[in-house]
């Protein structure tokens, strides 16, 4: 069965998360308020985030860099791109 939320990133009803993405707090309040639709966009940026940025996931910095976007991102309407990105040609 579907399950739906008022998506705080989109302000909108939309499809829920299936399972929180990760444990614990911050993981749950984002299966509680965040779409899939609104979950992949950030998934998105967040590759964008590690390329651009030449982030390792095990750098303890970079992964409080990446929890401080995130909540930019999905709480806050935050959607600035990194200052020189500039983005594929197609």
């Amino acid at each position: 069965m579907t399950r739906f939320v008022h998506c705080e990133k989109l302000g909108r009803d939309a499809e829920g998360l299936d399972v929180p993405p990760f444990p614990g707090e911050k993981g749950q309040e984002i299966y509680e308020k965040i779409s899939k639709q609104a979950w992949q966009a950030w998934l998105s940026r967040q590759t964008m985030l590690i390329n651009e940025n030449k982030l390792a996931s095990f750098d303890p910095k970079a992964r409080a860099y990446l929890a401080e976007e995130r909540s930019k991102f999905l709480f806050e309407g935050n959607d600035e791109m990194p200052t020189g990105y500039v983005p594929p040609k197609i």
